[in-house]
């Protein structure tokens, strides 16, 4: 287990919290790991009813670690990992989303970007505090958006919102996210950990098969949010070798603005 990532239960809550507070909570591959273990875990063990994802330092999580996602993806570049896209274990934590049968509940405060965003739409209940800011911005990196958001993000917000924050990028404060309905609540700072764990204890503590049938029914088939995640990991594997996609990750690294133009007329020659 990562030292960035602590895991307890509590009362029947699995607590995620992520503790790479100086990075801003970006995820590398051990932390996907250990979140993808605790999913799985949470499925075998009975005493966990409900699992919660909380940031830490003002920060929920900046998403993929860029270093380390560009590390992991050339690694897989001649492995059966790189067919699928999106680097594993990024892959793997996503893909888990959705085949999750327990409730999950994120609290929000501070910066969530990427993944950071996008998983909360898998989450059945999410608190934020007004200092949130939710933001995806993968076309700027030449990408699309990942972890099923192409269908969950319409679907939750209609299209119009949905593709002003995946495609155009633009940040969602807290209570834009509240109008849109990616966030319940939003709450003072000082209240946001107790504000979410005490409704994940109140699911938890609820009768658990009719916990899970009922968030069955309203979720409906998983399938279909499995193969949208595998259309968006396969643009990946297509989007990561274009000329835009390596000129926006490599000005990200260099810290410069991109130049778009220039990589495609160095692309056609």
């Amino acid at each position: 287990m990562t030292q960035e990532i602590e895991i307890k239960v509590e009362g029947g809550v699995q607590v995620i919290r992520f503790l790479r507070a100086d990075k801003k909570n970006a995820f590398t591959g051990p932390m996907y790991n250990a979140m993808s273990e605790a999913l799985d875990g949470a499925e075998r063990n009975d005493a966990i009813g409900v699992t919660m994802f909380i940031g830490s330092g003002g920060v929920f999580s900046a998403g993929n670690d860029i270093n380390d996602f560009m590390r992991r993806a050339q690694a897989g570049a001649t492995s059966p990992e790189a067919a699928k896209g999106i680097p594993a274990p990024s892959l793997d934590f996503i893909r888990r989303l959705p085949k999750a049968t327990k409730p999950m509940v994120a609290a929000v405060d501070g910066l969530a970007i990427g993944v950071g965003t996008t998983m909360l739409l898998h989450c059945d209940l999410v608190y934020a505090t007004p200092a949130a800011s939710l933001r995806t911005p993968f076309l700027d990196l030449g990408l699309v958006p990942e972890a099923g958001s192409s269908l969950l993000g319409p679907e939750r917000m209609g299209h119009a919102r949905a593709f002003e924050l995946l495609i155009l990028g633009e940040p969602f404060s807290a209570e834009r996210a509240l109008q849109a309905g990616i966030v319940n609540a939003v709450v003072p700072a000082d209240q946001l950990e107790a504000t979410a764990l005490k409704a994940a204890k109140r699911l938890a503590a609820k009768p658990r098969e009719a916990l899970l049938t009922a968030r069955r029914l309203m979720r409906q088939d998983p399938g279909r949010i499995a193969a949208m995640i595998d259309a968006e990991s396969k643009a990946y594997q297509t989007l990561m070798r274009s000329p835009e996609a390596k000129e926006a990750f490599t000005a990200f690294l260099e810290k410069r603005p991109p130049d778009f133009a220039k990589a495609r007329r160095q692309a056609k020659g």
